[in-house]
C-alpha cells in the first residue's frame, strides 16, 4: 500500500512542487498550509494514515519549530523531515533536538526529497519492528498488533477483547497457520495479566512418555533420568497465561490431569506427595474438530466442555483476502529489518495475483513466501520473478517476469531508481518540475497541469491515461492492462470506480 506524506508549508507553490515529486514517487499526499492545521489533522482519525511529515520551519502563526514541539508532546513515532530556507547549524541542531528525523535546504532536488522520505520510512519500520518484538517478549502484545482490516478479523478482535476482560477459559479454533497464537498473545496483552508470563506449549510435539513431566513437573528421582527437580509449564506460567496449542493431540492420560488442573487450580508434579497451587489463565487452540474427536473417544467430553467455555474461531486467509496486502507489507517490513534489505513493496499486477491465491497454509504460508521473495528480490519492488512457485498463476494472469511495460514511451524501461509509477512501472525523477506538464491539445499525451498551471489530481490523470489506453488498443482489456503494467482485475475495478465507458472496435 502506498504511504502517505503530509506536506506542511504556507507557500502554495512549494506545496505544488513537493506534491508533484511525492506523487511521482508513488506516495499519497495530504497538505496543510499552517502548523495548527497539521496538528489538528494528526490528532484526527485521518491523521492515523499519515506515515511521514514534511515540515517547513518558516511559517507565520505556529512556526515549524513550535509545530514540531507540539507534535512530539503527543506523537513520538511520526517521522518528520524539516524544510528550511536557511541551513544554519543552529537551526538544524534545534530541529534535531526537537525530534526531527532529517532536514534539507530549499530548493532541494527531487532525488534528495525522495531519498529523505525513503530513509525516514525505513527508520519508522525498523523502530516499529523492534517495538513489536519487545512487546512480544514482554507479554504485552495487543489487538492493535494484529494486521488486517477485514470484517471477519474485526469480529475476532471484538470477541477476543471481550474475552480478555475476564479469566474465562478460551478455545481458539481454525486451520493451521491462521494465527491462533497471535490471537492468544493479544488476549494476554489486553487482559490484567499483561506483562506476566506467557508460556506456549505445542501439545502435538510432546513425547508421550514425558507429557506429564513437561506440563506438570516432576521431583528428583521420580523416574529414570530425573536427576533433579523440574518445574512444569503450568508452574512457569503461574500468574500469567499458558497457551496449549493443538490441545487435541494430548493423550487421554494427560487429559485427565489437565482436567484436574482446570477444576482445582493446582498441579500434581510426578513423584510429588503434595499438590502445588497455581493461578494460570488457560487459552487452548486446535485445528481439529474436537466434537468429532469426542464422538470417536479420542478426546474427553468433560475436558472439551471445560476448555470450550468461550470459543473463538479464526477464519482462513482465503475468507479475508482484503487483509493480504496489509499482511504482505507487514512481512516485508519485518524481513527488511531482520535481513537488512530495502524492499519497498509489491508491484500492483503481482499483488493482484497474490490476493486471489488460496493459500492453504494461511498466514504462515504467506509469510514464508514473502520471506523468500524479500531474500530473492534484486530491485526495490517484489515482482513475479520473486515468487517462482506461482509461475503458472502469473502466466495465466498475463503477468510476465521482469520489469513491467512503462506507462509512457519516454520512460526508460531500464531505469533502476526503485520507485514505482502507475501499475508499478519504474520511472526516473527529472530535475525540472516543468517536465511533468503535457499540453492538452496533444492527443497522444495526458495533461498533468490544468489550464491555470496547477497540477491536476492523480485521480484525474490516471483516468485520462486509462481512457487513452482503452481507445488506443480498441478496448482490448488484456492488452490495456499489460501496457499499463497492472492486473486485469485492477483495471476493471478502476474502470468501474471511475465510470469509464469501454467501447470495442467492430
Amino acid at each position: 500500500m502506498a504511504k502517505t506524506v503530509l506536506l506542511v508549508d504556507d507557500d502554495p507553490t512549494q506545496r505544488r512542487l513537493m506534491r508533484a515529486v511525492c506523487e511521482r514517487a508513488g506516495y499519497y499526499v495530504e497538505q496543510c498550509a499552517d502548523g495548527q492545521s497539521a496538528i489538528d489533522l494528526i490528532r484526527s482519525t485521518k491523521g492515523q494514515s499519515v506515515d511521514v511529515m514534511m515540515l517547513d520551519l518558516g511559517m507565520p502563526g505556529l512556526s515549524g519549530m513550535e509545530t514540531l514541539e507540539a507534535l512530539r508532546r503527543f506523537n513520538l513515532d511520526l517521522p518528520v523531515i524539516v524544510l528550511t530556507a536557511q541551513g544554519s547549524v543552529d537551526t538544524v541542531v534545534k530541529a534535531m533536538q526537537a525530534g526531527a528525523n532529517d532536514f534539507f535546504v530549499k530548493p532541494a532536488s527531487p532525488e534528495r526529497v525522495v531519498v529523505s522520505i525513503h530513509n525516514a520510512l525505513n527508520v519508522k519500520n525498523l523502530r516499529g519492528e523492534m517495538d513489536r518484538l519487545k512487546r512480544k517478549s514482554d507479554g504485552a502484545m495487543g489487538f492493535k498488533d494484529l494486521v488486517g482490516t477485514s470484517a471477519s478479523l474485526g469480529r475476532v478482535m471484538k470477541t477476543g477483547e471481550r474475552a480478555a476482560a475476564s479469566n474465562i477459559p478460551i478455545l481458539i479454533t481454525g486451520e493451521s497457520g491462521v494465527g491462533k497464537e497471535m490471537i492468544a498473545r493479544a488476549i494476554q496483552g489486553s487482559s490484567d495479566r499483561v506483562g506476566r508470563p506467557f508460556i506456549t506449549v505445542n501439545c502435538g510435539a510432546l513425547p508421550e512418555n514425558l507429557v506429564e513431566s513437561i506440563l506438570f513437573g516432576h521431583e528428583k528421582g521420580a523416574f529414570t533420568g530425573a536427576t533433579g527437580k523440574h518445574m512444569g509449564k503450568f508452574q512457569e506460567a503461574d500468574g500469567g497465561t499458558i497457551f496449549l496449542d493443538e490441545v487435541g493431540e494430548l493423550p487421554l492420560e494427560a487429559q485427565v490431569k489437565l482436567l484436574r488442573v482446570l477444576q482445582e487450580g493446582e498441579v500434581d508434579p510426578v513423584g510429588s506427595k503434595k499438590t502445588v497451587k497455581i493461578d494460570v489463565r488457560v487459552v487452548s487452540a486446535t485445528n481439529r474438530n474436537l466434537e468429532e474427536e469426542v464422538a470417536r473417544g479420542t478426546f474427553r467430553e468433560d475436558l472439551f466442555y471445560r476448555l470450550n467455555v468461550f470459543p473463538i474461531e479464526v477464519p482462513p486467509l482465503r475468507e479475508r483476502r482484503e487483509d493480504i496486502p496489509d499482511l504482505i507489507q507487514h512481512f516485508i517490513n519485518k524481513y527488511n529489518a531482520e535481513e537488512n534489505r530495502d524492499v519497498q513493496g509489491v508491484r500492483h499486477e503481482v499483488m493482484d495475483v497474490l490476493q486471489v491465491q488460496e493459500w492453504p497454509g494461511n498466514v504462515r504460508q504467506l509469510e514464508n513466501a514473502v520471506f523468500r521473495a524479500v531474500v530473492l528480490c534484486e530491485g526495490g519492488w517484489l515482482s513475479a520473478d520473486d515468487f517462482p512457485f506461482l509461475a503458472e498463476a502469473f502466466e495465466q494472469a498475463g503477468v510476465h517476469s521482469g520489469p513491467p511495460v512503462a506507462a509512457a514511451d519516454d520512460h526508460d524501461s531500464d531505469d533502476d531508481s526503485g520507485h514505482e509509477g502507475i501499475g508499478g512501472a519504474p520511472f526516473s525523477l527529472p530535475n525540472d518540475i516543468s517536465q511533468y506538464a503535457r499540453p492538452n491539445a496533444d492527443e497522444d499525451r495526458v495533461a498533468v497541469l490544468d489550464r491555470e498551471g496547477h497540477l491536476r489530481t492523480l485521480y484525474e490523470i490516471e483516468r485520462d491515461l486509462i481512457e487513452m489506453a482503452i481507445d488506443k488498443y480498441d478496448g482490448q482489456m488484456s492488452e490495456v492492462a499489460r501496457r499499463l503494467g497492472i492486473g486485469r482485475s485492477t483495471l476493471y475495478r478502476k474502470v468501474q470506480e471511475q465510470g469509464i465507458e469501454v467501447k470495442r472496435a467492430g
